[in-house]
């Protein structure tokens, strides 16, 4: 899934480029081309399907020269993520009726890649013989009010348990409660299921987007595809694959995982996962001189010439012509920066 706009990591990440197509941490390969790799050896690359918006086109061929046309799924508009699962579930399953689907996000960080294909490989043995919607929960190490939980049942079957509810994002007090209860995870928003076990759920749940998929049956894989999209897709409900099934389907599991997740939702979790000096900045720029300055992170392009001085906690950031330097703290308010700048 690789749809968003990536409104949080402004003005480094905009509508036309966001975030899952930018190198955020400094390695040499974007979000979107570290996502791929990690899949490297669990899915051949003819089988991975990439659904976007059709303003991402571009940058996708670019970036993923791999992947041909036929598998870049072009949304017209935005509407959440259960009509993007629907339309490439359809497409996959006439292809394939026997297919075992993994559902990830394009943008998110994930260090432990051996952990995790491992894990991906035991849930892909547990949706190929049981009836059942899989998603991952991650073993919380703090009190974190910036994810939804999973509540994990008791029954347990080689490490994967059932789900008795979804929760969403917490009150500090109450995210301290689940982590001491110990049967919460956080909803990393990554899914396992046979084409069957979930077309099935959005037949009972979500009739709507079955209806007009089926459609669609006769022109996947063809020249008509793009045209039945553009004038279909648009139709479909704005919901979330959490709220639209998971939330309501009986087939539900999870299975805790640690390989080193964050979805990088925020400047403070991107400081969190990148490496930092002995005064805890994390600095990304060739030229950039600190002076009494502590736990900030910086990201300035390569020969932009940067001095700071005694700043502690803060973001500092130049991209798209615009510099911003704002507190850690205040990272909420940047959608209301971007508005006062982006007219």
């Amino acid at each position: 899934m690789a749809g968003g706009i990536g409104s949080r990591f402004w003005p480094m990440s905009t509508p036309e480029a966001p975030k899952q197509f930018l190198d955020i941490l400094g390695t040499g390969r974007t979000m979107i081309q570290q996502t791929v790799d990690r899949f490297d050896g669990l899915v051949p690359m003819e089988n991975i399907f990439i659904v976007t918006s059709k303003a991402y086109k571009a940058i996708i061929n670019e970036q993923l020269p791999g992947i041909d046309d036929h598998q870049i799924l072009l949304e017209p508009c935005m509407r959440n993520t259960a009509p993007c699962i629907a339309y490439a579930t359809y497409k996959i399953h006439q292809r394939n009726e026997e297919a075992n689907i993994v559902v990830a996000p394009s943008d998110h960080l994930i260090t432990d890649e051996s952990e995790f294909k491992r894990v991906i490989q035991k849930g892909f043995e547990f949706t190929a013989s049981n009836d059942s919607l899989l998603t991952l929960g991650i073993h919380p190490h703090r009190p974190e009010i910036g994810y939804g939980y999973i509540q994990a049942g008791a029954d347990n079957e080689q490490g994967i348990n059932k789900v008795v509810a979804f929760k969403e994002k917490p009150d500090l007090k109450t995210a301290e409660d689940y982590l001491s209860e110990g049967n919460y995870f956080w909803n990393a928003g990554i899914f396992l299921w046979s084409s069957k076990s979930i077309l099935s759920a959005f037949e009972q749940y979500l009739p709507q987007l079955v209806e007009i998929f089926k459609k669609g049956e006769t022109v996947y894989y063809t020249d008509d595809e793009q045209v039945f999209i553009d004038e279909n897709f648009p139709q479909c409900e704005n919901i979330s694959i959490d709220y639209g099934i998971m939330e309501h389907a009986d087939n539900i599991y999870v299975m805790p995982a640690n390989f080193g997740w964050s979805d990088l939702g925020t400047w403070g979790s991107l400081w969190e996962k990148r490496e930092h000096d002995d005064k805890g900045n994390s600095v990304v720029g060739s030229d950039v001189q600190l002076y009494e300055c502590e736990n900030n992170i910086v990201t300035v392009p390569d020969g932009r010439k940067v001095v700071l001085q005694g700043l502690n906690d803060y973001i500092v950031t130049e991209a798209n012509g615009v510099f911003m330097v704002c507190q850690k703290t205040e990272e909420q308010r940047i959608k209301e920066f971007q508005k006062g700048v982006v007219k």
